[in-house]
């Protein structure tokens, strides 16, 4: 379980987030609340969300499928485009939505 220590950091990161802080300007934070994850039986830290934001995240590519017949295939992302978060959508269930900004993730077809 996260100590107490952790839960502040991500209280102070979310904060520093939503006022407009780039995620690249708390990089230090970032560490220090990685450290905890980890030290609390985390074993990915903060994983994948770690990351530079770009148009398609690190290891994310445009797919070559999108021809006549094919359905349309879609991904979701960041709903401001802030970090690197992309999730397969799940047709049963409700949109997953980002805990920084209290928004759904935003829609993004593969071409």
């Amino acid at each position: 379980m996260l100590g107490e220590r952790g839960l502040r950091l991500i209280d102070s990161l979310t904060s520093e987030l939503r006022a407009g802080r780039a995620p690249e300007e708390l990089d230090d934070a970032f560490d220090e609340l990685e450290e905890e994850l980890l030290a609390a039986g985390h074993s990915a830290g903060l994983g994948t969300y770690r990351t530079t934001p770009t148009p398609f995240p690190p290891g994310f590519q445009r797919l070559p499928v999108a021809g006549p017949g094919h359905p349309a295939l879609h991904v979701l992302t960041c709903p401001r485009g802030r970090c690197g978060r992309v999730e397969a959508p799940d047709d049963d269930g409700p949109h997953p939505g980002c805990r920084i900004f209290d928004q759904p993730l935003r829609t993004v077809p593969l071409r």
